[in-house]
């Protein structure tokens, strides 16, 4: 990969996962703005590492796709999760179950419509 494809990559799904991830957060009931910006800041945080950590890993290594994906999503949830718990308001649903309702949306819807996107653009 380029460094074009590369910064395209990371701003397609950071910005399909912000969209996804808030609209799912007020889909299950999160109202508060200070609740929604925590999740907002929480995905700035861990889309970007996820994503590079993943073109890294794919380029570089030898490692299955399955085994990296998993470990790396497990991380996102994780930390997000532990987020939610020391900042959110909103207490249902719990942080850990909210972290992941909203990263199984973004990560199954997001995976489709950024390699329809992605496929668009290269």
């Amino acid at each position: 990969m380029v460094v074009k494809q590369i910064i395209l990559t990371l701003i397609v799904c950071l910005i399909l996962t912000l969209v996804l991830e808030e609209v799912t957060a007020l889909i299950v009931g999160v109202r508060k703005g200070f609740d929604l910006t925590v999740i907002l800041f929480s995905n700035l945080l861990t889309n970007p590492v996820v994503v590079f950590s993943g073109i890294l890993l794919a380029s570089f290594t030898k490692i299955p796709r399955p085994v990296y994906v998993i470990v790396l999503e497990l991380a996102a949830f994780i930390t997000e999760a532990l987020i939610y718990r020391k900042l959110l308001f909103t207490k249902k649903p719990s942080p850990f179950l909210l972290s992941l309702i909203l990263n199984s949306v973004s990560f199954f819807a997001g995976t489709t419509l950024s390699s329809l996107i992605l496929g668009l653009l290269f």
